[in-house]
């Protein structure tokens, strides 16, 4: 097969081509023979797609080549505990393409060097799940712009020092896309893209075990399409069909979709609904062990023609088994390379409404370590809802009641119980003692104004950190999303009121605030306070001791809303959960003498005692030390 991949390229690349084939070959050869040697032709199939690799590796511009070979050289590049991301929608941030170019002085002044656009591809008309209902993998969305201007954009991010994440959705198309119209349309080949039946029976066998995405506006998984004569396989809503990863002509075409977008610049894609792609009668059909094994080998390929592009995974399930999507067994260290640590971000929410640093306590001690050049998206909120589910096996593995227990936590968040700081709300449904998921920005959730211009009451901004703080802390990639540097509130835009009613989650999908951001300039008001706050978190994580790498260990201590962690030998982060002050013995922590602390808020020593053994932690403090330079 290395044959049929090296015949594309010339001689000039052959060395390079081969010791890629020799890491990563065997694996991409072992996974496809598992995946699809069953299959009639598929040695001719396998021989086509190598060479497919092969023309796909000529046609990579010269910078992206010399990206690759830096990298390559440096495989653990991103997890040097540097990096500082950030994620929003183009047309909420930049308006365009071209537009999001206009704001990289924003993100450089930030900090940020990883920047995720959430879905810019052209989406179906209508309703496109906010664009992740892709009518196309060759287009931009017209209103954000064209490919050149994604070109033009990915090289002016390059130059900036800062890599351009995207959207890969790998489970389904919509229904407009060119597959699934040549499927209605009859063409065979196209039409086994995708999971169809004749009748009820299947579908309702699978119904038996399959969970429901979004059971109030989208319930069931399955949808009758009378062009199709059947029943498709819609997961997530009925305008998007799921892709059927038991033909190697998808995984084929998929592979092609990946590296053309990296080809034009992308250097990180995030894997939507990666959990769902393989199906199997009697199970939940996610995270079945051929998930896996096409994971793996689509990062082959991709190490085969683009070694500079990174995989993330966007698998919001427990921990432990979005763990397996850095690979297990045989494959460790051989699937993605990042993996959002959704379990930390429920966790922390939960702990701040229970007042208690227990839940993310747990979880972190529970938490595996990733392999080499691997580690964790950390966040603190997103475009989708706070995913509650995510910590249901962490309560009940103690015989906690995780709908009372969780209910608690949400409905406090929600302002849904007296005295409560926050303002978000319940995630698609009308039933108050449903438990799903909770909307809301950072702001709202913890209690900062929506006054703009008001004061920030110091209680709420020493939330607002303590959530970020802990991110930072944990991941290998922390991620800000849109507005939160800004302190923005819950979108309340009378234009997105429709969509606020029809699906919650835009109530975290602000415009990024024009007012807001001349509030930055002038140094005044939430936007200026919340920026300097980030800024300063930035500049501790990237301080000259804080440790490159290093395992994150949880340390006991008998506060119950404190959490004290380690990494390595080197740093102590301390974050209080608590509603209350507490005491806290550095020297118990570490040497009263060679430490420094790099970032602290709510801390307060003896007067005039830098070194003092004894300090007080308000509400809701959070204080970092790193060992000083020998």
């Amino acid at each position: 097969m290395c044959g049929q991949f090296l015949a594309m390229l010339p001689a000039s690349q052959h060395a390079a081509a081969n010791r890629r084939f020799a890491s990563v070959g065997g694996t991409l050869i072992e996974q496809l023979s598992a995946l699809y040697g069953q299959t009639p032709g598929f040695s001719r199939w396998m021989q086509a797609l190598f060479a497919d690799l092969g023309q796909l590796a000529l046609a990579r511009p010269a910078p992206l080549a010399m990206l690759d070979a830096d990298r390559e050289a440096r495989p653990d590049w991103f997890v040097c505990q540097r990096m500082v991301g950030y994620s929003a929608y183009v047309d909420r941030f930049g308006g365009t393409l071209s537009g999001v170019g206009g704001r990289i002085g924003h993100l450089r002044e930030l900090g940020v060097d990883y920047l995720h656009l959430l879905p810019f591809l052209r989406a179906r008309k209508g309703d496109s799940d906010g664009g992740f209902a892709v009518a196309s993998f060759d287009e931009v969305e017209p209103a954000l712009g064209s490919m050149d201007d994604l070109q033009t954009l990915t090289s002016e991010l390059r130059e900036a020092g800062i890599s351009l994440c995207a959207d890969l959705v790998l489970n389904h198309v919509a229904d407009e896309h060119a597959w699934a119209q040549a499927a209605a349309a009859g063409d065979p080949l196209k039409r086994s893209f995708f999971h169809v039946f004749p009748d009820r029976d299947l579908p309702d066998a699978y119904e038996t075990s399959v969970g429901e995405v979004f059971p109030q506006v989208a319930p069931g998984n399955f949808t009758r399409v009378p062009a199709m004569d059947g029943w498709v396989w819609t997961t997530f809503y009925p305008f998007q069909w799921d892709l059927n990863y038991a033909q190697p002509a998808v995984f084929a075409a998929m592979v092609r979709v990946l590296l053309q977008l990296a080809n034009r610049g992308i250097e990180i894609f995030r894997l939507d609904s990666a959990p769902f792609l393989w199906k199997r009668l009697g199970t939940a059909c996610i995270n079945e062990p051929e998930v896996h094994r096409i994971l793996a080998a689509l990062r082959a390929c991709v190490q085969l023609v683009a070694p500079a592009v990174l995989l993330k995974a966007e698998a919001i399930v427990p921990t432990e088994q979005v763990s397996a999507y850095f690979g297990q067994g045989a494959l460790r260290g051989r699937e993605c390379q990042l993996a959002y640590h959704s379990g930390l971000m429920a966790s922390a929410w939960a702990g701040l409404a229970e007042g208690s640093a227990e839940l993310p306590r747990q979880l972190l001690a529970q938490t595996p370590t990733p392999p080499a050049a691997a580690g964790w998206v950390t966040y603190v909120r997103c475009h989708d809802d706070i995913v509650w589910s995510v910590l249901r096996p962490l309560v009940e593995a103690d015989g906690g009641d995780y709908v009372a227990r969780i209910g608690k936590a949400a409905a406090y968040l929600e302002g849904r119980v007296p005295g409560s700081f926050a303002r978000g709300a319940a995630f698609q449904t009308q039933d108050a003692a449903a438990l799903h998921g909770s909307n809301g920005m950072t702001a709202a959730l913890v209690g900062l104004p929506e006054d703009p211009h008001a004061a920030i009451e110091a209680a709420a901004l020493r939330r607002y950190v303590l959530l970020y703080a802990l991110a930072f802390w944990v991941g290998a990639v922390p991620l800000i999303y849109m507005g939160d540097e800004l302190g923005q509130y819950n979108n309340n835009d009378p234009r997105d009121a429709q969509r606020v009613i029809q699906d919650g989650r835009w109530l975290q999908r602000p415009l990024l605030s024009a007012a807001a951001l001349e509030l930055l300039k002038s140094g005044h008001g939430v936007a200026a306070t919340t920026f300097a706050a980030l800024q300063a978190l930035v500049a501790a994580r990237r301080h000259p001791q804080w440790p490159a790498a290093g395992d994150i260990v949880v340390a006991e201590h008998a506060d119950a809303g404190l959490l004290v962690l380690r990494c390595g030998d080197d740093a102590v982060g301390v974050f209080n959960f608590g509603g209350n002050a507490a005491q806290l013995d550095l020297a118990a922590l570490t040497a009263e003498q060679g430490w420094s602390d790099i970032f602290a808020i709510g801390v307060s020593r003896t007067a005039g005692v830098r070194d003092a053994a004894q300090c007080a932690l308000l509400p809701w403090a959070t204080l970092w030390r790193v060992r000083d330079a020998v």
